[in-house]
């Protein structure tokens, strides 16, 4: 039984927000906001990628808990989340040689996004956070509202915004978050 109503989504939202700040997804926002300059149309496709990059990390994340013993899921998942944490630390950047794709801001933010969105932390988060909290949608919805409070600024405000960011302090916030999340799963075990 849940401590209080959609905490998976609550969860879910809170720690990939702080994941993402900093991350190279943001900057790709970034990116794409100064090329285009067309907002909501970028907006979109970040909501598109990320409902579909995270609908499939999530199921394996929910695919992995069912498949596993919950000890060995348990110590996985611990370990896991203090990877991250020690991966939150450093810096994202994007390489100046990558491009982006030369087709509409939607559809370009979309493809770029997906695939940006790839192995990073973010998407290992929500593999983690599906196989610790059910039910999956709340999962999937809260890593989407997740990634939409860190980019969605960033698109909308532009480089302006970007540079008032305390990156670094987000950074270490977001790794003790997911330190406390590996402790938690450790202590008390998935699910």
């Amino acid at each position: 039984m849940e401590a209080f109503p959609l905490s998976a989504a609550a969860v879910s939202t809170g720690v990939v927000a702080l994941a993402e700040i900093g991350d190279k997804t943001q900057l790709l926002a970034l990116l794409l906001a100064a090329r285009f300059r067309k907002p909501w149309p970028i907006v979109a496709g970040i909501l598109v990628a990320t409902l579909l990059n995270h609908a499939l990390a999530g199921w394996l994340g929910a695919l992995a808990a069912d498949w596993l013993k919950p000890e060995i899921l348990r110590w996985i998942v611990a370990g896991s989340f203090a990877a991250i944490a020690l991966w939150t630390l450093k810096p994202d950047t994007i390489d100046e040689d990558e491009t982006l794709p030369a087709r509409g801001a939607f559809i370009a933010t979309t493809l770029a996004f997906f695939v940006a969105e790839i192995g990073d932390k973010t998407q290992v988060a929500t593999v983690l956070l599906a196989a610790k909290y059910q039910p999956l949608w709340e999962v999937v919805a809260g890593t989407t509202v997740g990634m939409l409070l860190a980019n969605v600024p960033v698109v909308l405000l532009g480089s302006r915004f970007a540079s008032r960011l305390p990156l670094k302090a987000a950074r270490h916030v977001a790794a003790a978050v997911f330190a406390v999340l590996a402790v938690w799963v450790a202590w008390n075990g998935v699910g």
